[in-house]
């Protein structure tokens, strides 16, 4: 790990020393050297990017949105903040959710960083430190998030060890800070939260690159096969192996073992949530179920013979659901232990006895064990289960005659399904309500815990749907893994200039208002428009669980390539890395920027002249605001959907007040107005109307070429004249000269502009940096 050390002034004997700055890092050996100067920030702490973060924070306020008026985290409390009263402690409203919003960051992280430990050091174990990080032939910057933050340039699997060491320091460094008496200033525990987003992406990365160079996943082939996802498209006449959660190791070793016997094509290997994309990557004859939402679902079901654990994603509730059902679970990591045996000692012979014997659920935590253990159980277990495996429908469905119309469970349900009236019409033989409500669900089964008369409400929207589930069968694109340089020298100008009118990417969990439908209604309308669209995790399968008017799924319709009018698939969770490192490729590549270390520089580039915006329709989990966190520091905008204002925070800006958008105009140092571009970091949009239209406007960019704001204008208002049936009554603050308008429109706008006391402005070289301008005079 690099440390710079300042000497403003030495006086010996040996030497007059002014100003000298050394840069001391690991040795290298001869020939390992890296020319490219290093910049300011290498492996920043949690305070180097403090003014970075200011800045940002000046121009996107934290605005808070409190789950409670009190405060309970030490025993002082709890504490009511209401009205402007403080704590015990001394702490008011603004702090105590600053304090939230660092806590969900650094939770995300922690994750993220905790899993690129475990990939690491079990690709480590199994291929040595001297394994080469390759990402593909035409992928040159392999690591742009590890040059940016870290500021090495990792060769071998041994080089990310230092990273996960760095990882480490600035998690507890950040974790320390949300103790009771320590951070106090809403504004610096934002700039933690940002910091802690930004080693969120980081620990992505290092996952990502480490298991594409060491388990042959696809390195940005653009044309990876398409595989089936579905609950249907799991054949239960076999064996059937479930993996649930993030890590791809267990569930690779099972592939190894079955193909090492010759057994694998009478073996279902499927899984579920991110695991599910990474195992698919590592084999195509591998099966999606579904995200995280099918969770519930399917492991009541009862066709896993054999469920297996990992970390991230996996309900606190699974084991008991996976044992009443009759089938045996696997956890395998230290993260969910789950209260269960440990047998990692133990031989596999011993452990397949226990789990078809008297310990139906044990921990292994050794993944070349699990997959010998996981295949002879299922195969062994299957033929004992075939009655088992699938709802008793007419049994299930009986229990609905108990409804009374109480409608607790359509009170309790996050996104307001009337489940409750669809309950109450199959217990009268209609089972069309509760049909509609299996395309929506979100398979949280809250509305079990709710039934006052203890109705297993999500089996029954299972067994009402058992003919829908059979015919859940679609085909999604293997995740592709990198974004290629090749693609990027492509794309770099056209999106710097606007051209293209900006990349949008689906990211996030299955937390929707309205089912997945949605998400891919907005993925399409973009792919038509010719923006880039990339996905990744649960929204790259939700995006598969759609057909349109001709029945083609978006990943049959639309090209894989990181280019206008394609649909990306990079892949899993930790796979969001490369949508992040395509936009700091645009940088390096095109615009010729130095990574390494010079994370201020960069974010400064993109939040200026790149039009990227992710859309977290559905976010959920800790991990989710973490990766926009560390997005936002980039520059970086994120649209939520509704249920993200739960996470309590977002950073919005203030189109109405010019002095917010003043920059530096790079080639003379003046202040000049840029416009409101993009106007938010984190927005929560209601509806997925007003995510599109606010999506086309965050991707404007105060550098926008007259050509590329007239596309991205064109956009923007067609938009809103589709979905909203009137012009935008902001267009006056985004049009800077005549020149920015539509051919075809300008008749329509320029009346708008007289009306509204519209004058041109100049088109600025914008920075927010000072020393961007001094650098170029």
């Amino acid at each position: 790990m690099a440390t710079k050390i300042s000497i403003k002034e030495l006086d010996s004997q040996f030497a007059k020393i002014r100003g000298l700055d050394l840069v001391i890092g690991k040795v290298v050996e001869a020939g390992e050297e890296w020319s490219e100067p290093v910049g300011p920030t290498p492996y920043p702490d949690i305070t180097a990017l403090r003014g970075w973060d200011q800045r940002i924070l000046a121009r996107y306020p934290p605005f808070y949105s409190p789950l409670s008026d009190f405060c309970e985290f030490c025993t002082y409390g709890k504490c009511d903040l209401t009205a402007g009263k403080q704590g015990a402690c001394g702490i008011d409203m603004e702090a105590h959710q600053g304090k939230w919003s660092l806590l969900t960051c650094v939770m995300g992280a922690a994750c993220h960083a905790t899993h690129a430990h475990h990939i690491v050091e079990y690709l480590i174990k199994k291929y040595g430190e001297d394994h080469p990080i390759d990402v593909g032939s035409e992928v040159d910057i392999e690591a742009p998030l590890i040059r940016l933050i870290a500021g090495i340039k990792p060769k071998k699997l041994g080089d990310l060890k230092e990273v996960l060491t760095y990882l480490d320091n600035q998690v507890t460094q950040l974790t320390s800070a949300t103790a009771t008496g320590q951070e106090q200033s809403p504004i610096d525990y934002e700039s933690k939260a940002l910091h802690a987003g930004m080693l969120d992406n980081l620990a992505l990365e290092v996952a990502d690159i480490a298991q594409v160079s060491a388990l042959g996943l696809p390195k940005g082939n653009s044309d990876t096969p398409l595989v089936e996802i579905g609950m249907g498209a799991i054949d239960k006449s076999k064996p059937v192996i479930l993996c649930v959660g993030h890590n791809v190791a267990p569930g690779s070793e099972v592939i190894n073992y079955l193909e090492d016997k010759g057994t694998y094509g009478s073996v279902e290997v499927a899984g579920i949530c991110c695991t599910a994309h990474d195992l698919t990557r590592y084999s195509k004859n591998a099966k999606i179920v579904g995200p995280i939402s099918r969770q519930l679902m399917f492991v009541r079901s009862g066709i896993a013979d054999i469920l297996i654990i990992d970390q991230e994603c996996v309900r606190a509730d699974v084991v008991d659901e996976a044992r009443s059902v009759g089938t045996r679970v696997i956890a395998t990591s230290d993260q969910i232990c789950a209260g269960l045996p440990d047998l990692t000692d133990k031989t596999p012979d011993e452990i397949v006895k226990a789990l078809l014997t008297d310990t139906p659920a044990v921990l292994v935590r050794n993944p070349a064990k699990v997959g010998e253990v996981a295949a002879r159980a299922a195969i062994e277990a299957a033929p004992q289960r075939k009655s088992e495996k699938g709802l008793k429908d007419e049994q299930v469905l009986a229990n609905t005659s108990r409804c009374t119309l109480c409608r607790e469970c359509t009170e309790n349900c996050p996104i307001n399904l009337d489940i409750g009236y669809a309950v109450n019409a199959a217990k009268k033989s209609n089972l069309e309500p509760l049909q509609k409500i299996f395309q929506e669900c979100i398979g949280c089964g809250r509305c079990d815990e709710a039934c006052p008369q203890s109705i297993p409400v999500l089996s029954t929207i299972n067994a009402a749907s058992t003919a829908k589930i059979k015919e859940e069968k679609f085909t999604i694109r293997v995740g592709r893994g990198p974004i290629r340089d090749t693609e990027i020298r492509n794309v770099g100008r056209p999106i710097v200039m606007g051209e293209i009118p900006g990349v949008i990417a689906f990211v996030g969990c299955s937390n929707y208002p309205g089912g997945n439908e949605d998400l891919a209604k907005m993925a399409d309308e973009f792919a038509k428009r010719r923006y880039i669209v990339v996905t990744s995790g649960c929204a790259a399968s939700d995006l598969a669980r759609y057909r349109d008017e001709n029945g083609q799924t978006l990943y049959e319709k639309y090209p894989g390539d990181f280019d206008a009018g394609c649909i990306v698939n990079t892949g899993s969770c930790v796979s969001n890395a490369h949508p992040i490192g395509a936009v700091i490729k645009i940088a390096s590549i095109f615009a010729k920027r130095n990574l390494r270390g010079n994370f201020e520089e960069i974010s400064d580039y993109i939040l200026n002249r790149i039009g990227a915006v992710a859309i977290a329709w559905g976010s959920q989990h800790q991990k989710a605001m973490a990766i926009a966190t560390g997005a936002n520091r980039l520059g970086v905008p994120v649209i939520l959907g509704p249920q993200g204002v739960k996470h309590r925070r977002a950073y919005l800006g203030r189109s109405e007040d010019n002095e917010k958008w003043m920059v530096l105009n790079a080639r003379d140092g003046k202040k000049v107005y840029g416009g409101p571009a993009p106007e938010h970091l984190l927005y929560v949009a209601e509806t997925i109307e007003e995510t599109m239209v606010m999506a086309a406007r965050l991707v404007m960019r105060p550098n926008d070429t007259p050509k590329g704001r007239m596309i991205k204008l064109s956009n923007y208002i067609n938009l809103h004249k589709q979905l909203y049936g009137t012009m935008p009554d902001d267009v006056q603050r985004f049009v800077r000269a005549e020149t920015d308008l539509p051919v075809t429109m300008k008749d329509d706008v320029i009346p708008v502009l007289k009306e509204r006391g519209w004058k041109p402005i100049e088109i600025p070289d914008p920075t927010l940096l000072d020393r961007m301008v001094l650098r170029r005079e």
